[in-house]
């Protein structure tokens, strides 16, 4: 395994909405590919999604889409649980499968079934086998906050990339 950076960010209803056509969306997947490449500019192969609704899956997808320039790019797919996606829409159960169709590697970060620490069990998975997070992060408490700030206490983290969803610009 190469370099290793990881993602996190906020759903859809934090990004502007679930049309990923919306301002919001669209200047975070510009920023997102532009952080990616800068990490990939600086060495880091392997990047690991977990593969939630907006972020992670945005994520993924232009990594997917890097590697096609690029076969030394790998993406792992690490996942909370077994049936992550079972409940939802299935335009998101079909996103996702495909995704997780292309990763290089699966990881299920836990047991099968839902629970909601079974997410921040998979974000201190993900930072805890990375040397940078690219965070998609407003500053507001929740999963993405809790996840940034077990990154910032990590000892080994020597980069977190912050791209505020609510300003515009380059990543911080």
């Amino acid at each position: 395994m190469g370099k290793v950076a990881c993602f996190t960010g906020h759903r859809p209803n934090k990004l502007g909405g679930y049309n990923e056509n919306n301002p919001t969306m669209l200047s975070i997947k510009r920023r997102l590919d532009n952080a990616i490449t800068q990490a990939i500019k600086a060495g880091y192969t392997d990047f690991v999604s977990g593969m939630a609704l907006g972020v992670d899956m945005i994520a993924a997808e232009i990594v997917l889409s890097k590697k096609k320039e690029n076969g030394n790019i790998r993406l792992i797919a690490a996942i909370p649980f077994e049936g992550q996606e079972g409940k939802w829409p299935k335009p998101s159960q079909e996103r996702w499968q495909r995704i997780v169709a292309q990763s290089d590697e699966i990881i299920y970060v836990c047991e099968p079934g839902y629970a909601a620490w079974k997410m921040q069990k998979r974000n201190m998975w993900m930072v805890d086998h990375s040397q940078a997070v690219i965070a998609v992060w407003d500053g507001t408490k929740g999963g993405t906050g809790n996840c940034v700030d077990y990154a910032e206490k990590a000892k080994h983290m020597p980069k977190i990339v912050h791209i505020n969803p609510n300003r515009n610009g380059d990543p911080e």
